[in-house]
């Protein structure tokens, strides 16, 4: 089971979304403080939430959970297959909610004064994980055909 490929694939998406889970994906800076954009909340650094981002959480805490699920159905390969696809939308998906909160918390505090903000390595990686499951696919892909092959053979 580990020792196939995609399982490795899958395994480093699950870590990746791991850290986008719990890494901060950006900062809003201004005169009213620091605030970051992390899974769950945009919060300010002394850690009250100053806007909620629920649904971001739960897209970005499935697309790290269901890499985990998919390893373990190695023996059903077309399954394995379809749940590559249904990561590959969950993580467009939390890509476009990372895209919109973003664009929410610069309407917050674009009204201030002074205003910066900026973005972490964390917010690029459902992207990243894209191409990752893009391989596992694949290579779920060439097993199945493998094994139709042999089927044939015998």
């Amino acid at each position: 089971m580990i020792q196939r490929i995609q399982s490795l694939y899958l395994l480093v998406v699950a870590a990746l979304m791991a850290v986008a889970l719990f890494a901060p994906l950006a900062w809003f800076g201004g005169d009213a403080g620091e605030f970051r954009l992390h899974a769950f909340a945009l919060r300010a650094l002394d850690g009250r939430t100053v806007q909620s981002a629920w649904y971001m959480g739960v897209l970005l805490a499935a697309a790290c959970m269901l890499p985990l699920v998919t390893i373990f159905l190695f023996r059903r390969r077309m399954l394995q297959l379809r749940l590559c696809v249904v990561e590959a939308v969950l993580l467009v998906g939390a890509a476009v909610m990372e895209g919109v909160y973003y664009f929410l918390g610069w309407r917050v505090f674009s009204g201030l004064a002074f205003h910066a903000q900026g973005l972490r390595p964390a917010i690029v990686l459902p992207l990243v994980c894209l191409l990752f499951v893009w391989l596992a696919a694949r290579a779920v892909l060439r097993d199945e055909l493998l094994v139709r092959a042999a089927d044939r053979i015998r």
